[in-house]
């Protein structure tokens, strides 16, 4: 992840730390010692931003490893200064499975939340009435976690798409819709919340500013790439495929290559060895193996090795998925293990081009 520093692998899935929230810890223990003048109110504030975000990756795991039960793979999870991000490889088709897996997240802050309940009970620390918006201290700390799990899991089922609460919301509406008519109408509903968020929010909060935009914008994204899922799906591979292609060789150098991309149309490749697939080059890795290694290097090291193999009949949509999942802007087409044609997004961007000023045709 660009920006991030991977800091733990848990359960297969890779847990990235985003520098922003890095410089928040900062700015947390520097703000304690300006205002109280001493390290104590700031360690305080620290460790309570670390058990924050330690809930907030539990969140994310209740998610992902909901999401496992159903045969959906996390990529990834980000942690960031307003929650997390688990990156999903797709999402259920049965709209009763993207519901649990939204609602994992939360239930998991629940949890720990009656824990910490229990745990006060035990303790005796509940603050008095005047002290529960004080500065979190030794003594009011596990009110504060209590308190805290309590906000995560209520603010997360707002019904603004895409949070958890939006994307039940979107299975509900799908059972009876359909995913891109339910997606559409979430994506009004999480807008229209994220705008009263913005608005509130001058009124002096500005996290509420940011969280709203966040919101509007992620609702937007992902209305577009229900839209582009639903377009795609009336098409095969074969009605985008490339016949025509350039193949590269994996002795080839970079020059060739780079060569190869100013005399022609032509942005990405596949790379060849031995007549087998072994690799897709793009624009950016030539230009970043020119830096790196020249153009007299070969092209064997630069490559992306990571190949799809696809084939004339696969739903466009799934392979659109594929290729976003795996950042892969070209992928070989094989019919009867014999290589016929490439597809790459730009023909899939075409595709979606004609079919809006012409919907009803079909390109073989």
């Amino acid at each position: 992840m660009k920006w991030s520093l991977k800091i733990a692998r848990i359960a297969g899935i890779d847990v990235f730390l985003h520098w922003t929230f890095i410089v928040l810890l900062l700015g947390v223990f520097v703000a304690g010692i300006r205002t109280i003048g001493s390290s104590e109110g700031s360690l305080n504030g620290f460790i309570f931003i670390v058990l924050l975000f330690l809930f907030v990756l539990l969140h994310e795991f209740g998610h992902a490893l909901m999401g496992k039960r159903f045969g959906v793979k996390t990529n990834h999870i980000t942690l960031l200064p307003i929650g997390g991000v688990a990156a999903m490889e797709h999402i259920p088709e049965k709209p009763w499975q993207e519901m649990l897996i939204a609602f994992a997240g939360p239930a998991v802050n629940f949890v720990l939340a009656i824990l910490f309940l229990i745990l006060l009970a035990f303790t005796g620390h509940v603050p008095a009435i005047s002290d529960w918006w004080s500065p979190v201290s030794n003594d009011n700390m596990i009110y504060s976690l209590f308190t805290t799990n309590v906000m995560l899991f209520s603010f997360n089922l707002i019904p603004a798409f895409p949070m958890d609460g939006g994307r039940v919301l979107r299975a509900l509406l799908a059972m009876k819709y359909g995913r891109y008519k339910a997606t559409t109408i979430a994506v009004r509903i999480g807008q229209l919340l994220a705008i009263g968020l913005v608005l509130f929010g001058l009124s002096g909060n500005i996290w509420l500013v940011f969280i709203g935009v966040f919101i509007y914008l992620g609702a937007g994204a992902e209305g577009n790439y229900e839209s582009t899922r639903s377009a795609l799906s009336k098409y095969k591979v074969q009605d985008a495929i490339m016949h025509q292609f350039t193949p590269l060789q994996s002795t080839d150098t970079i020059g060739t290559a780079v060569r190869l991309l100013l005399d022609g149309q032509e942005k990405e490749f596949i790379v060849l060895e031995n007549d087998q697939v072994v690799g897709t080059l793009t624009r950016n890795e030539m230009i970043e193996g020119l830096g790196h290694f020249g153009k007299e290097a070969q092209l064997s090291e630069v490559m992306n090795h990571t190949i799809l193999r696809l084939e004339p009949q696969m739903p466009l949509d799934d392979v659109y998925d594929q290729m976003t999942d795996e950042n892969v802007e070209i992928a070989p087409i094989f019919e009867g293990g014999k290589l016929v044609g490439v597809l790459n997004r730009d023909n899939i961007m075409e595709i979606l081009v004609i079919d809006n000023s012409q919907p009803h045709l079909r390109f073989s």
